[in-house]
């Protein structure tokens, strides 16, 4: 069986937006995002019945359906299980999805260099399947910063830099990993390379709003309940997927979300000042 690796990867590349969805006559992709519905602050998102996202002032939140269609204006294949919240004072956003993998234990040590040889060794044949598909590469040079864990907050977070080949830019992905009962949380930060340090710490003021239901929660594990088969290190590399992937179970699926994203975030959130 012909195993294809692939790396969940956050696409900075503006040129992207010449691909998105395209807009009805007299609208442009900037004021159909606008048009959807994005949550004030007081209001409540819901993720997947398993968490739930407090929208204070400076942020918002998309459903999964309004987020499908967020991600069509951007040039990307939705997922059908995400959720957007984002800054209205920065340019970034962020996709959260839910994964029922089940309960993780919390107690393996993170081996970063050996992550980072499998990241790499999947990405080379990720990269080869790019080109079959004529999809520009993405190139894993090193961690942007190495996975850390969090015991308080259950949150394993880590950052990898990338090279683009069509515009030889640097990219940057990071990623969030929350623990709960039953799976995890998956938020990806999606930005620019030049406003990551600020974006990020952007970024956890939001998560602080973003918690597990009662019963849900990481702490409520109780005996019987489901336990993932892989660790934290696994987590890395894309939990039960990789897994699967490594004893040649099923092929891992691509996530591509442009870059050009962030940059149209950054061009019709002046929308919302109208309203």
């Amino acid at each position: 069986m012909q195993i294809r690796f692939v790396i969940p990867v956050i696409l900075l590349v503006a040129s992207s937006l010449a691909h998105a969805q395209s807009a009805p006559a007299g609208k442009t992709p900037e004021q159909l995002a606008a048009e959807l519905k994005w949550l004030k602050p007081g209001e409540v998102g819901r993720i997947a019945d398993k968490a739930e996202f407090h929208v204070k002032e400076g942020y918002t939140f998309l459903d999964n359906k309004d987020t499908d269609t967020f991600l069509k204006l951007n040039g990307n294949l939705p997922p059908g299980n995400a959720y957007t919240i984002a800054s209205e004072k920065n340019r970034w956003f962020g996709v959260l999805s839910f994964t029922d993998d089940g309960y993780i234990k919390d107690d393996e040590k993170i081996d970063a260099d050996a992550l980072l040889k499998t990241l790499k060794e999947r990405n080379v044949a990720g990269n080869e399947e790019k080109r079959k598909q004529g999809v520009p590469t993405l190139t894993l040079e090193g961690w942007s910063f190495p996975p850390r864990y969090d015991t308080e907050t259950k949150r394993l977070e880590w950052g990898t830099r990338l090279r683009a080949q069509d515009n030889n830019q640097e990219v940057v992905n990071v990623s969030t990993k929350i623990l709960g009962r039953s799976g995890y949380t998956n938020a990806v930060l999606v930005t620019e390379p030049a406003t990551m340090e600020r974006d990020m710490a952007d970024f956890k003021v939001a998560l602080k709003n973003f918690d597990y239901v009662s019963g849900e929660k990481y702490s409520e594990w109780k005996q019987g309940d489901k336990v993932a088969a892989f660790g934290l290190g696994a987590l890395v590399l894309g939990g039960a997927a990789a897994v699967a992937t490594s004893k040649g179970g099923f092929k891992m699926v691509f996530l591509a979300i442009a870059a050009g994203a962030a940059a149209l975030w950054g061009g019709f959130k002046k929308f919302f000042g109208r309203k």
